[in-house]
């Protein structure tokens, strides 16, 4: 046996990662997209730590309002000692059916005193920001996931004129939409209908590659829930940085209350 000794070596510590922001995602575990429209999000000591919370793929009220018992769970898998800047929680669908103070509690009991956000609070956020009063909603959802998304904004004065479906209950072929098929379920909800902005609802679907183009050809914002929390995690944070190329939203401050503090 080798009984080499072992040199005591010296060392020091700095910051390490994020050190502009440490930011907390918890992803569903269907989810196959969020993860990978955040690493575009290049900022220089900015990084994002992902948990991810049990969900099953089929997307219902049940299977989404499910998780609010496990959101504590999942928001340990974020140590603490870390120093999260801020935390999101990334579902759409289930943050509306919960509520705001549902996954703020679960992130909390936690994280005390971090603020968090999820797509849904973003959004309104985003809107504000943009003054934007009148919208236009497209998701992947069935109807009586879809409806109250729909309703969640009416309840914050951001008026719906218009919304589309792909009606796809599974998150594993929501993935799968194609950005054109997004692009085009924006071109026709819109239509001739009169808004300030659109909302392509749902961190599963893909956006990132057709935002800016769809803007400068529909001649107004498209947020999209990645875009939105992502952006409302960054400003929550106190990032400044402007990141136009991602549209337009990403060079709006954050207007108003901040959430989830």
């Amino acid at each position: 046996m080798n009984h080499l000794p072992i040199q005591p070596l010296e060392f020091s510590t700095d910051d390490g990662f994020g050190a502009t922001a440490r930011l907390g995602l918890i992803v569903l575990e269907s989810d196959q997209t969020i993860e990978a429209e955040a690493r575009q999000i290049d900022l220089d000591g900015v990084d994002f730590y992902h948990s991810r919370i049990p969900m099953e793929m089929e997307v219902t009220p049940t299977t989404l309002t499910d998780m609010e018992a496990r959101l504590p769970v999942a928001a340990r898998l974020l140590p603490p000692e870390f120093g999260f800047d801020a935390i999101g929680y990334a579902c759409t669908s289930a943050a509306t059916l919960i509520g705001t103070e549902g996954i703020t509690r679960g992130i909390q009991g936690v994280h005390p005193g971090v603020p968090c956000t999820n797509p849904i609070v973003a959004a309104v956020a985003a809107f504000h920001a943009l003054d934007a009063n009148r919208i236009a909603v497209v998701t992947p959802y069935t109807a009586e996931v879809t409806r109250p998304i729909v309703e969640h904004f009416t309840s914050a004065d951001v008026d719906v004129a218009a919304v589309g479906s792909f009606l796809e209950g599974n998150d594993l072929v929501v993935a799968r939409i194609t950005e054109q098929s997004i692009a085009q379920g924006v071109r026709q909800v819109t239509g001739a209908t009169e808004v300030d902005a659109v909302f392509v609802s749902c961190t599963s679907l893909r956006t990132f590659g057709i935002v800016p183009q769809l803007e400068q050809e529909l001649g107004r914002p498209v947020v999209s829930s990645n875009l939105a929390i992502l952006w409302h995690l960054l400003r929550l944070a106190d990032v400044p940085t402007e990141l136009g190329h991602l549209g337009s939203l990403f060079s709006q401050p954050l207007a108003g209350v901040q959430a989830g503090r």
